[in-house]
């Protein structure tokens, strides 16, 4: 980074030259190739909100510089006493949406269009409100109907994608979609965090790493990026680094509870030392474990036979001694090949663990529940949707139903690393939307 790319920030920022949507990317590009920078547009905004007799244009770059910031209430404010130009509305806009001030936000990218503010880009805007505010079809409307060069930007892209994602779940339109964005721009964060969050569910770990990195040297930084690239790090013990990222979320937000939390866990952490080499290791086979049998084709026989005894995942089996499988009912020689084959494909052996057997959980007593509790019992964890680390922490204790889950208490997933109060208060919360409680809640 050259000196006179270390006063191009201020001078955009400061200076009476141009500033519109160019000198914008040009600032988020700098601070994106050199983080430090970030203290240069910090000082900048400093700088004007010194000044006592700021005219409406410097306002607006102030306004501005406020939002890049992550100071977007002062964003907001700054800006409604701006020059009332289709820049200043635009941010206006764009800073009440992350207040979640929606109607307004709605209000002020419609005014930004009026005022001459790209037609295409407010649009799509406004269909990202209406995703947040859960109106799908009204927001794949407005983009039904974006046509022309816009539809071959990486914003319109991604937009759309997350639109779907919200409506059909992570289908194959999605990633394509996404992979689309990047294709017309290969730093578009939004796009980055989708692909990484989508690598991540499906346990590909190194791919969604790789993502998750790529969309944290963007700036802004999605702010769920960098949560979810520390809790990785941390999974990794890799506590310095988890430690930076939480610390770019707590520059902008001082207050942000989770990264507080987080920063705390991790420094504490990190004075511990780990064999690393034992613990991927031994994270590796917690997640093989805690592979759902009905991921793999298996004869009818041999699938009803393991529901009756409430083989769940490989790990049930590979804790379940062959006289076990015999011994029940309709299961024969042939099933059993079956089941050898099954687990030999990922390296294990049936019984393999068989004197690690577990305490069964008690059974899960149904008689006071309500048809549409019990309607729910059967469905996969990923349904309540919960954050990567309670995510993670889930494929640790082997759990993939909604019914395994209530049968734990709290003390039991605070058992498990990495899963704190703040994780155990989120799964009480998303069970709590269900009218479901965990054991002795």
């Amino acid at each position: 980074m050259t000196e006179a790319s270390v006063l191009d920030v201020r001078d955009m920022v400061v200076s009476n030259q141009s500033f519109g949507p160019s000198e914008i990317k040009q600032i988020c590009k700098t601070i994106s190739e050199d983080y430090s920078q970030l203290g240069i547009l910090r000082d900048a905004v400093g700088e004007i909100a010194q000044l006592s007799d700021r005219s409406p244009a410097q306002a607006v770059r102030l306004g501005v510089s406020h939002y890049l910031l992550g100071n977007f209430e002062e964003a907001r404010s700054t800006l409604l006493r701006a020059d009332g130009g289709a820049l200043a509305l635009y941010y206006l806009a764009k800073a009440c949406f992350q207040l979640r001030d929606f109607e307004q936000a709605i209000k002020h990218f419609e005014s930004a269009k009026t005022a001459g503010y790209d037609r295409d880009e407010c649009q799509v805007a406004m269909a990202e409100v209406l995703r947040y505010q859960g109106k799908l079809q009204e927001a794949m409307d407005i983009l039904d109907n974006i046509f022309g060069p816009y539809e071959q930007t990486a914003e319109y892209n991604y937009q759309r994608g997350a639109t779907v994602v919200m409506r059909d779940g992570n289908t194959d339109e999605v990633l394509r979609l996404y992979n689309r964005a990047l294709q017309y721009d290969d730093h578009h964060p939004g796009a980055l965090f989708g692909l990484a969050l989508a690598n991540d569910r499906k346990g590909n770990d190194e791919d969604a790493l790789r993502l998750y990195e790529r969309a944290a040297s963007c700036f802004p930084s999605h702010i769920g990026t960098l949560i979810n690239l520390g809790i990785t790090y941390e999974d990794r013990n890799e506590y310095t680094k988890a430690q930076a990222c939480y610390k770019r979320v707590l520059d902008v937000f001082p207050a942000h509870d989770r990264a507080r939390l987080y920063m705390k866990d991790a420094s504490a952490s990190g004075n511990v030392q780990y064999d690393e080499d034992a613990a991927r290791q031994s994270e590796r086979m917690s997640q093989l474990l805690g592979i759902s049998v009905n991921d793999f084709e298996l004869s009818v026989r041999s699938r009803n036979c393991l529901h009756k005894m409430g083989i769940q995942t490989l790990g049930d089996l590979v804790r379940t001694s062959e006289q076990q499988l015999l011994s029940s009912k309709n299961f024969g020689e042939t099933s059993l090949v079956e089941i050898r084959e099954m687990l030999a494909s990922k390296g294990l052996g049936l019984g393999q663990l068989a004197d690690q057997s577990r305490e069964p959980d008690p059974p899960l007593d149904v008689s006071g529940m309500t048809p549409d509790q019990q309607a729910v019992l059967d469905r996969p964890i990923s349904d309540l949707n919960l954050s990567v680390r309670a995510r993670k922490c889930m494929v640790r204790l082997g759990i993939n139903s909604i019914s395994e889950l209530i049968r734990k208490t709290g003390d039991d997933l605070l058992e498990s690393k990495n899963f704190g109060v703040t994780s155990l208060n989120e799964v009480r919360a998303k069970l709590e939307a269900m009218n479901l409680k965990l054991r002795g809640d």
